[in-house]
């Protein structure tokens, strides 16, 4: 298969690595030193996994050289959706397909308002992973996984093509899910939950699940995430929480969410498509979720100052 991956970071870096490991044409968008790297040297995984470099790769900052692909995966950061829609519009041919591997809930939603509903699978990926540097990626937890299908739960061949193609490929964990909606939303639990905390504490997993009272409040946020997304109609299972909470407590101790860290170094961040997303789906929905709030609250200064919304004080 032909991929193109939209942003490659952490996330894109590995499974666009792994795919050309297996033979695939994958094309990297990219920019910076980090294009700069890949097209120099290539692009060098250290994983747990198994690492892997590739002394060559196809990588540019302009889509349009790209021309049509069979599948584009979109794993910039949540809040950059809506551009990366726009930008992935010269890859998309009568039979592209555009797979989000993002922490939301609503990416797919915004990739339909500008690609078009047939060109839109959901997904999602669970990975721990980083760019430690131009042309490097660090995968350093969790089993790398990724899950997609059509939005309607349907069976269809392109789904099964790129399970296929992920299946060949190694140190990635594929499915097509009964129903993909779920999946999403049991990512979502924990990953905005662990976002969350992170991210207002500034500590790592390891202490906040540990602490009597900021495990207290993983507990809280969960719950309000839970009752969200079964007031949208989302099926998710009796013990969704306590799965999440279950995975949580089985990251490594220094974990720390993407998220958590981009409000660290003062970067724009997914505030607004993680706890922002629980608070407005919420309110939506009729769903009361305080501690959401909170977290949402307490960060909005800085989110805003690091966009340049606000001015620094």
């Amino acid at each position: 298969m032909r991929f193109a991956i939209m942003g490659s970071g952490g996330v894109g870096g590995y499974f666009g690595a792994r795919l050309a490991e297996a033979g695939h044409a994958v094309t990297f968008i990219a920019r910076g030193e980090h294009l700069a790297a890949m097209r120099r040297d290539g692009l060098t995984v250290s994983s747990i996994a198994g690492d892997v470099h590739l002394p060559e790769v196809s990588a540019t900052d302009d889509p349009a050289e790209v021309g049509a692909v069979d599948c584009v995966l979109v794993a910039v950061k949540a809040w950059q959706v809506p551009e990366a829609a726009r930008a992935i519009r010269p890859m998309i041919g009568p039979d592209t397909f555009v797979v989000p591997l993002e922490n939301g809930v609503e990416a797919a939603d915004e990739l339909a308002a500008v690609l078009g509903q047939a060109h839109v699978l959901q997904g999602l990926c669970g990975i721990l992973a980083w760019r430690e540097g131009p042309g490097h990626i660090r995968h350093a937890g969790v089993d790398p996984f990724v899950r997609f299908g059509e939005r309607d739960n349907r069976r269809s061949k392109r789904a099964e093509r790129l399970n296929e193609a992920f299946d060949a490929a190694r140190g990635v964990a594929a499915e097509i899910p009964d129903d993909i909606q779920v999946a999403v939303w049991s990512k979502f639990l924990f990953i905005c939950a662990m976002s969350g905390i992170g991210s207002i504490t500034r500590a790592p997993i390891g202490v906040t699940r540990t602490l009597p009272e900021t495990r207290e409040m993983i507990e809280r946020l969960l719950a309000e995430i839970e009752a969200v997304a079964r007031a949208l109609g989302v099926a998710l299972p009796r013990d969704a929480a306590t799965r999440a909470l279950r995975f949580i407590d089985a990251l490594p101790e220094a974990s720390t969410a993407s998220m958590q860290r981009d409000i660290m170094a003062g970067l724009p961040s997914e505030l607004e498509s993680q706890n922002g997303a629980v608070v407005r789906l919420g309110r939506q929905a009729g769903v009361e979720t305080p501690v959401n709030a909170l977290v949402h609250a307490a960060l909005l200064p800085q989110e805003r100052q690091a966009r340049g919304e606000a001015p620094a004080t």
